[in-house]
């Protein structure tokens, strides 16, 4: 292996772009829709009775 392979630095810095881009997109969607994330649960709190 070649620590100076200027193929495998331009395939690592690919990855790495599209690894933000991805991330991003998934920010930018929990952020449109709040209510598509999990409510916390306290597993421990008794369920209320009426």
């Amino acid at each position: 292996m070649v620590k100076d392979d200027p193929e495998r630095a331009a395939r690592l810095a690919e990855a790495l772009r599209a690894n933000l881009r991805r991330r991003k997109a998934q920010s930018r969607a929990q952020e449109a829709h709040p209510a598509a994330q999990p409510l916390a649960v306290d597993p421990k709190a008794a369920p209320s009775q009426s």
